[in-house]
Parts: C-alpha cells; sequence; structure tokens
C-alpha cells in the first residue's frame, strides 16, 4: 500500500515554514553539508548546461548538498530531454503525417510534456518554483549589488 498524502518535510523546513500538524520533529535528522556535488559524467550536453546554470543558484542560497547529485542529475536529465523535445516541435511542428495519411500529435509532444512534469517534481523539491519558494524563509542579509547605495545607505562599504 502506497504513502498516502502529501510528502513529509524535512525537520529543517518545518522549523522555517512552521509545523501547522503539531507533529513531532526529528531532532536527529541528519544535515548534510553544503556542497556542489560533481556533476555525472553520463548527462546530456543540454542537462551539463543545465547542471552548471542550477548549481551555482542552489549553493548561493546554500540549497545543495553532495547528497543532492541523483535528484539534481534527474532533475537535469529531464530539462534536457525538455529542450531536446522543444527544439523538435519547433522545427516540426504539433502534428505530423504518418505513412498511411493519417495527422498524428508529434511523439515529442508526450516526450516534452512527460519531461515538464518531471523537472517540476524535482524544481519543488529544491523550492525551485514559485509557489514551494513560498513556503521557504531564510536568515539571509542581502547586500547592494552597487557599492554606492551601499555607503549611502549604511555610511559605509
Amino acid at each position: 500500500m502506497g504513502r498516502r498524502g502529501p510528502p513529509p518535510k524535512p525537520t529543517r523546513l518545518k522549523l522555517i515554514t512552521g509545523n501547522p500538524g503539531k507533529r513531532a520533529l526529528n531532532r536527529q535528522e541528519p544535515e548534510p553539508a553544503m556542497a556542489v556535488p560533481e556533476c555525472p559524467g553520463h548527462l546530456s550536453v543540454l542537462a551539463r548546461e543545465e547542471w552548471a546554470r542550477i548549481t551555482v543558484e542552489l549553493a548561493a542560497i546554500g540549497l545543495l548538498s553532495r547528497l543532492d547529485r541523483a535528484a539534481l542529475a534527474a532533475y537535469c536529465q529531464a530539462w534536457g530531454r525538455w529542450v531536446g523535445a522543444e527544439k523538435r516541435i519547433a522545427k516540426r511542428g504539433l502534428t505530423h503525417t504518418t505513412p498511411k495519411g493519417v495527422l498524428m500529435p508529434s511523439p515529442y509532444l508526450g516526450i516534452a510534456n512527460r519531461a515538464m512534469k518531471q523537472m517540476k517534481e524535482f524544481l519543488t523539491e529544491f523550492g525551485l518554483t514559485p509557489s514551494s519558494r513560498t513556503r521557504i524563509a531564510m536568515d539571509v542579509k542581502v547586500r547592494p549589488a552597487d557599492p554606492a547605495d551601499a555607503f549611502f545607505s549604511t555610511g559605509h562599504l
């Protein structure tokens, strides 16, 4: 029998976002060190490009550890499939004609849609969708990008 309801939240996330169910918190939950995992060699070129982009973003907000390698690789591979399928759809159209003359939806449409669904699931796990991001609060001090703004707002750099 499968699990019912939403997946459990990590304790760290419950502490940040609240625990409306008032369930006991796991005070011994592992907290992996923040680090960028090595990019798996089997990823496609498009997936590697996304890996390079997204790891910078995740590391900047402290949401990445070496343990996240498999989930991140799966997300990046889904990204690569989605981009590849979308490029083929753009080139060949949303439909194709079978050898018997029947107009059918492009098989790349199904590939793109499945990859998009997989990407959304992984993005939600990492808090990277607009709605999942609203459930995360971080104690991060944002510094102004312009040194002049920093000077005029604080009186020093």
